[in-house]
């Protein structure tokens, strides 16, 4: 089958459109995994005054220093595995910890409970 110029441009835009939209459409859902996986070290503790994990993708809070840790009446701290496919959430009041929940990191950033 022989094309006419304009025949292949037509073909060529259509393709390229077709793969853009693919790419608008997949790559947020990987940016937010990334972001997540990038934003936590591995097997390093970071602490937060509040966990929701039923947002959707889960977005942490503001992260606490060491010393506002110690001046909160509640806190939670929070450790991603070497993999970065979970993490491990303790919940702490006055210093003591109250529970500890492992939560799966989904590929669309969303946490479910193991």
């Amino acid at each position: 089958m022989i094309f006419t110029s304009s025949e292949s441009l037509y073909i060529l835009k259509t393709v390229f459109q077709r793969i853009a939209l693919a790419l608008f459409l997949i790559l947020p859902l990987c940016a937010q995994a990334a972001s997540l996986a990038a934003r936590f070290m591995p097997g390093v503790p970071y602490y937060f005054e509040d966990f929701e994990p039923q947002q959707k993708p889960w977005a942490p809070p503001r992260n606490l220093n060491f010393e506002e840790v110690f001046k909160n009446y509640q806190y939670y701290e929070i450790v991603v595995e070497t993999d970065g496919s979970q993490m491990t959430v303790q919940h702490f009041i006055q210093g003591r910890k109250i529970s500890s929940e492992m939560y799966e990191i989904l590929p669309d950033g969303a946490l479910r409970k193991k």
